[in-house]
């Protein structure tokens, strides 16, 4: 299994005793910092915009409803290149993934299990049953439509519900289940008997909380005596209130107000401490210290879950030091299978050669739905543009949309009614749309300084052969950097991208079959 050794203890204890060091100085060195977000909080829906960050990017461009899209002011000629790439907000990518989740998302990922603590019995289950949780719990949980444990959930609740309290690290993607194992977790230390708050719940944003809320009020239904409470933008206390709420799900610089500076709870009488999404609150200025602050504060015997979506360098940095002696749940890094999609590449001179590729191989096999990766949302919009003149429907997805209108792209894109959707990075994780057959980067993925990004490359690809289906993935290729970018992704992959004659109409249509 990749990476699959396990750090010696002495190693652990060395990345800790820096990552402590680091972190700890950090909060020293820093005041506590405002809130950067990058959302704008609209009252009453939970769904806010992205600011637009360069106003002389093109203007949003949308489907209409007709299956044709227009762009605001289409680019007349092929983009430069020139423009900065679009990469994805963090916090904002994480939120899509959680609204489009209606249902889990079955992983077929192995996970990886540490054992920090041998006396730890670590098993899995295979019901809820097994957990012997509250009846008014259970019943939440299947009302809510889990019949069984996802993955993440049959290996890690066992260990989150353990007594004495495990506490615990653990990786898995959106859509697994990873929200309603922690929530369970928190409900079921719940000590309904004591009016004051027992679990802290932390998420680096407004909408991210509030989507945690919605998970922890729909599990709860049931549980009549369980309170929960939101300290987020809007929330306000009265001066020398005391809450008297058994969890409170928020963002850190509410929580450290109510907590330390209004005293409007006792931080000393936490049992559980969840931090969600740690990955996006790493990219989040501030909330680091924000954290280490609260961290402070809780007694020792406070049970520590800490869930992540990746665990780069930084991340583990950060766990290393707010959760002791974890047990670490990782999946098996790139695992992600590319057997079933077979991946092309076409030489291009230019952008128009580019498209005139799409329209050939557009023109020649039977296509479900298409998504196309480009780098900015000039490129995007141009070719957009150029697709819907043809008679195309396409949709465009990009960084300047707010919330709500990349959610009505996609909806319409899931539903069928466009069959292209054009998109930059901020597509490039987590959308299952089980009808996409070909993915195409028409610009293949690069780091700012040119280098290949091949893990966007397995992210952007994954989007086709979902549900063990057959998908197909067409890179174009338009000089020697972008070819030798193709040749580092194969090689990392040891996968073969085969060369595609976009031209030869018979060699495109033997890729179809």
């Amino acid at each position: 299994m990749a990476e699959s050794t396990i750090e010696s203890n002495n190693a652990s204890a060395a990345t800790a005793a820096a990552g402590a060091e680091n972190w700890v100085k950090k909060v020293e060195d820093q005041e506590i910092s405002n809130m950067v977000d990058g959302l704008k909080l609209e009252k009453g829906n939970g769904l806010v915009g992205a600011q637009t960050d360069d106003p002389s990017t093109s203007a949003p461009v949308v489907g209409n409803g007709t299956g044709a899209v227009t762009p605001a002011v289409p680019p007349t000629a092929p983009p430069t290149g020139e423009e900065e790439i679009e990469n994805a907000n963090p916090a904002d990518a994480s939120l899509l993934m959680k609204i489009i989740r209606k249902g889990l998302v079955e992983s077929k990922l192995d996970l990886e299990v540490q054992r920090r603590d041998p006396t730890s019995p670590l098993h899995s289950v295979k019901s809820f049953e097994a957990l012997h949780l509250k009846p008014e719990l259970l019943q939440g949980v299947y009302a809510m439509g889990f019949n069984a444990p996802s993955k993440i959930q049959e290996t890690a609740l066992p260990t989150l519900l353990a007594d004495p309290p495990q506490n615990m690290i653990a990786q898995s993607q959106s859509g697994t289940g990873k929200t309603a194992a922690f929530v369970l977790a928190m409900l079921s230390r719940v000590d309904t008997t004591k009016n004051y708050p027992q679990v802290l719940c932390l998420s680096p944003t407004y909408e991210l909380a509030i989507q945690t809320g919605e998970v922890a009020a729909k599990m709860s239904k049931y549980c009549h005596d369980v309170k929960l409470r939101y300290a987020v933008r809007g929330e306000e206390l009265a001066k020398g209130a005391k809450i008297t709420d058994h969890i409170i799900i928020g963002t850190p610089g509410k929580l450290l107000d109510w907590g330390l500076k209004f005293r409007a709870f006792d931080l000393r009488k936490i049992t559980v401490f969840v931090l969600d999404e740690a990955d996006v609150m790493i990219a989040t200025q501030g909330h680091q210290d924000q954290c280490i602050r609260i961290h402070k504060q809780l007694p020792p015997t406070c049970q520590m879950m800490f869930f992540s979506a990746t665990y780069e360098k930084d991340v583990m940095e950060f766990a290393e030091y707010i959760v002791p002696k974890p047990i670490v749940i990782r999946l098996a890094r790139e695992q992600e299978s590319l057997d079933n999609i077979k991946q092309y590449y076409v030489r291009c001179k230019d952008q128009n050669e580019k498209y005139q590729a799409i329209s050939n191989i557009y023109g020649v096999i039977t296509v479900g739905q298409a998504i196309i990766f480009c780098h900015t949302r000039r490129t995007a919009s141009w070719l957009s543009g150029k697709l819907s003149k043809d008679g195309h429907s396409v949709a465009v997805l990009s960084g300047e949309l707010t919330v709500e209108q990349r959610l009505a792209v996609l909806d319409r894109f899931r539903a069928g009614m466009e069959k292209v959707l054009i998109t930059t990075n901020v597509l490039s994780r987590g959308i299952d749309v089980e009808q996409v057959t070909i993915v195409v980067n028409f610009d293949l993925p690069m780091f700012q300084d040119g280098r290949a990004d091949c893990e966007t490359y397995l992210h952007r690809i994954g989007r086709t052969g979902r549900f063990g289906k057959n998908g197909i993935a067409i890179n174009l290729v338009d000089s020697e950097h972008s070819m030798k970018i193709c040749k580092t992704i194969e090689s990392h992959f040891q996968k073969k991208i085969q060369l595609l004659d976009a031209e030869n109409s018979d060699e495109i249509e033997k890729i179809g079959s």
